[in-house]
Parts: structure tokens; C-alpha cells; sequence
């Protein structure tokens, strides 16, 4: 699980939960508007479905999964694991790797490893996994864009449901006190709504979503250069400089000391 993702979530709901509480009074059902609920949640849906194709919205679950569970290996244990793999092509040569291949957990590192192995020319190797790279970014921003949307459009719709209220509201003046209140609460608790969904769940979540994407790319990009470098029979101190030109300062740091 992602610790901050986990934490980050968990807080924002204890922060929205109390200031809730204390507005109120303790009084959590003044918060309520199904005609507010209807117009912001019903429309930001509407919005997503008329956007993103059906067959993108299954991936909803992974997406929401992703934010909470991140799996990647992090540029430290890359580059050790690439230079555990190099001294040993280095000393075997490339087809002492073909048992290691099996124990790979990562498909990607694997399929491209095992066309190293089976001697394929390192420019068909190259030209296939950055055609995966591609592939996932697409997915990736699929799954952004959907959070982007619901940041993007779901104040807007609360927007609409608080000028309807408005309306409603004017069209009351002089009649029942009451109804006048109901159309307000409307017209300030879909406009709550809105902002709620925007910049406490959607926006946050895809942003780290992004972040989430920029780092296996790069991660990819390292293995890239990891696999062809070990075709090419480099030192493995030259195998991993080349990755190293990937990663900032401070994780190279991390790997000198952990080397």
C-alpha cells in the first residue's frame, strides 16, 4: 500500500469530517441536498460517460487501485538488480541469464531480457519495448484524464445546480420563507459538493496518478538501457552509469551506499 496516498486520503476525510461536525453543530443532515446530489453527482457521471468510451471505464477499479497500491520497483533496486545481471552475463556470458529470466517478477524486464538472450538485434528490442512504454502511457493518461474530467467539470456542474437554486429562489421572493430556504441550500450545497469532489478526491488522486506514470517511465526507460547495454556485453560499471544518468543526485547517493 502507498503510505502517503493512504494517510493523505485518510486525513482529508478526519479534516472534512470535523469541520462538518463543528458547522453543524453536530447537525450533519443540513449538509444534505438530494436535488444538489442529484445534479452534481447524475451530471459529473453524464459528463465522464459522454468523454471516455465505455470500454476505457472498466479500468475505473485499476485506476482507484493504483493510487492506493503502487507495485513499482524504485530506481535503487533497478540498479541493483540490472548490475546483478551484467556481472553475471559478464562472467557466463548473455545465456547464463536464461534461469534468471523465469524468476523475473517484472513482464517487462523479462520479455525484453529473454530477446537479448534468443539474439535479437538490439534496435528490434529497442523499437518493441519503447512501443510498450508508449502503450502504458496511453493507459495512464486515460486514467488521469478521467479524474481530470470529474476536477475539470464536476465544480461546473455545481455551478448549474447553484444558478438553478438561485432561480428558484428569486421566483419564491415574497412567497413561503421555507421554500426560499430549500432553494439556498440547494444553490450553496451543490456548489460544496462540487468543490468537495474536485479538489479533495479527483484532483489529488490524478495528480498522483501522474506522478505514478513519470516514475515508471523512467524506470522503463533505465531498464531499456540496462538490457542493451548487457546485449552489448558492457562493463557492468558502464551498464549501470548508464541508468544512473536517469536518476537525481540524491537517489545516486542512495545507490553508492547501498552497493
Amino acid at each position: 500500500m502507498d503510505k502517503g496516498s493512504f494517510v493523505g486520503s485518510i486525513l482529508m476525510f478526519l479534516v472534512c469530517a470535523v469541520v462538518f461536525w463543528k458547522a453543524t453543530h453536530g447537525h450533519l443532515e443540513a449538509l444534505w441536498s438530494e436535488k444538489g446530489a442529484i445534479m452534481v453527482v447524475g451530471g459529473t457521471i453524464a459528463v465522464i460517460l459522454m468523454a471516455i468510451p465505455m470500454d476505457k471505464l472498466k479500468n475505473v477499479p485499476g485506476w482507484c487501485k493504483a493510487y492506493l497500491f503502487y507495485k513499482g520497483q524504485s530506481p535503487v533496486d533497478i540498479v541493483k538488480q540490472m548490475n546483478d545481471l551484467a556481472e553475471k552475463a559478464r562472467r557466463e556470458g548473455i545465456l547464463s541469464l536464461e534461469g534468471d529470466v523465469a524468476k523475473l517478477k517484472d513482464p517487462f524486464l523479462m520479455s525484453g531480457l529473454k530477446a537479448a538472450i534468443d539474439g535479437v538485434a538490439p534496435e528490434s528490442i529497442e523499437a518493441t519495448l519503447r512501443l510498450e512504454v508508449m502503450a502504458m502511457q496511453d493507459r495512464h493518461k486515460t486514467g488521469k484524464k478521467f479524474f481530470d474530467l470529474i476536477k475539470v467539470y464536476g465544480p461546473g456542474i455545481a455551478l448549474t445546480a447553484t444558478l438553478i437554486g438561485q432561480v428558484g429562489m428569486f421566483s419564491a421572493l415574497g412567497g413561503s420563507i421555507e421554500v426560499m430556504g430549500k432553494m439556498l441550500a440547494v444553490a450553496v450545497v451543490a456548489t460544496m459538493y462540487g468543490t468537495i469532489m474536485a479538489n479533495c478526491i479527483a484532483g489529488p488522486i490524478g495528480d498522483r496518478l501522474a506522478l505514478r506514470s513519470a516514475e515508471e517511465i523512467l524506470t522503463r526507460e533505465m531498464i531499456i538501457q540496462g538490457i542493451l547495454s548487457i546485449q552489448a556485453g558492457d562493463n557492468p560499471r558502464v551498464t549501470t552509469d548508464r541508468m544512473m544518468a536517469f536518476v537525481p543526485s540524491a537517489v545516486r547517493t542512495k545507490v553508492k551506499l547501498a552497493a
